[in-house]
């Protein structure tokens, strides 16, 4: 499915996630809906650190038909590191990163392999 913006809601929420979780990562997968990111799922047994949150793979559900995931990192860095490139395939195609201050324009969204994507941002009625 291509995937061709997010909700803002979405996108807010995934922000607010951000803050509340601060200090620590919070991590959650994500799902589309007519190629609109619109669900966030998070999955039993996440942890979340002062430098990396973990998913149990195990845990995930087979049938939500994730496209990818959204984390946050709490140093403000909006950009995948090396454990994140490594992630990014398992869980799909679209990956959101929140950071610090977790205020409109501090994210991005990133292909499984690192490299940044477009992701128009859908205002919903």
């Amino acid at each position: 499915m291509t995937i061709k913006g997010i909700s803002y809601d979405t996108l807010a929420l995934l922000l607010n996630m951000g803050h509340e979780s601060h200090p620590r990562e919070f991590a959650a997968l994500l799902g589309s809906e007519e190629g609109i990111i619109r669900n966030v799922d998070i999955i039993p047994g996440t942890i979340g650190g002062s430098s990396s949150a973990s998913v149990l793979f195990d845990m995930i559900p087979l049938n939500l038909g994730h496209i990818g995931s959204a984390h946050s990192h709490p140093n403000g860095v909006i950009r995948p590191s090396e454990a994140d490139i490594k992630f990014f395939p398992r869980t799909g195609s679209c990956h959101i990163i929140v950071g610090y201050p977790y205020e409109e324009d501090c994210w991005g969204c990133f292909h499984a392999d690192g490299t940044r994507r477009e992701l128009t941002v859908i205002h919903d009625e």
